[in-house]
């Protein structure tokens, strides 16, 4: 299911992972979880499904979860559940109830994204439901409500603990997210590459292929996509997309997208993509 720049996404998987068989839903209006699910009914029909939102980075056993035989919720404890799914569950990890963002949390243990649904057949009977009831304020159908639905009508949900969750959704806990990832990983560019010139590179750090680099402070914290240019710039606590130019600018805890420019000294920026700004 993809939605906005979903077409990169559509050519990114088909590039590098040529050998699965892919199928790639658009949902052009944004009507919520629920509703990005109902739109690959067709695609699912009655067989077991995995959903996996988007912004969500999670570390579990994923054979573990496929082989299963129960319906699967993955949770994790946060300190303020309220802006959260959450999940309240007995002694032995079996979900009773599941609400989205409650206003009054009865449990700690959030919805980190993870869903494996046995019985399909009864989630796509219970979005249906939400779609022929009354739609909340925002205008979303939220596939948490079609999960309370489902456990309703007797299905049973054992929640599993995601061992860590990095949570995309926002720039402070992408950027954050970014760092743990590298750190825990330790990127892939080496500080004594001489591979650029006359550049400093302070690890962690991830550079994609084809990039120019010049001239520069790199690091730590830094994701830089392929085919990048950088000159005359220090950069640290960022990601910058591919295909992006930056000349003289000093970036720290920012986001610049792909297909970008930005030219002169600047900080903390969150720049789209196909973006283009001169500070001279």
């Amino acid at each position: 299911m993809v939605g906005y720049l979903g077409e990169k996404i559509h050519e990114y998987v088909q590039h590098a992972y040529p050998h699965l068989t892919t199928h790639f839903v658009y949902q052009n209006e944004r009507q919520g979880t629920g509703h990005a699910v109902k739109l690959a009914h067709e695609i699912i029909g009655n067989d077991e499904v995995m959903v996996v939102l988007g912004d969500t980075i999670c570390e579990y056993d994923v054979r573990e979860i496929v082989n299963s035989p129960y319906n699967m919720l993955g949770v994790k404890k946060v300190d303020d559940p309220r802006v959260f799914g959450v999940a309240e569950m007995n002694e032995d990890d079996q979900v009773e109830r599941v609400v989205e963002k409650p206003a009054i949390p009865k449990s700690n243990m959030a919805l980190v994204g993870l869903y494996k649904i046995k019985d399909s057949h009864l989630l796509f009977e219970c979005i249906g439901q939400l779609f022929n009831g009354p739609v909340d304020k925002s205008h979303d159908y939220n596939l948490t409500d079609a999960l309370q639905c489902m456990i309703d009508k007797g299905a049973k949900f054992k929640a599993f603990r995601v061992k860590n969750w990095f949570d995309c959704g926002k720039k402070e806990s992408l950027l954050e997210s970014n760092a743990t990832l590298l750190k825990k990983f330790g990127g892939n560019t080496n500080p004594n590459s001489h591979q650029f010139e006359n550049t400093i590179i302070i690890p962690p750090v991830s550079i994609g292929t084809g990039c120019n680099i010049r001239n520069a402070i790199i690091g730590p914290h830094v994701s830089i996509g392929s085919n990048t240019t950088v000159n005359y710039s220090i950069i640290r606590d960022s990601i910058v997309g591919s295909y992006t130019s930056l000349y003289e600018v000093v970036l720290d805890n920012s986001l610049i997208g792909s297909d970008a420019s930005v030219k002169g000294l600047s900080r903390n920026l969150n720049i789209g993509d196909n973006t283009e700004i001169d500070f001279g």
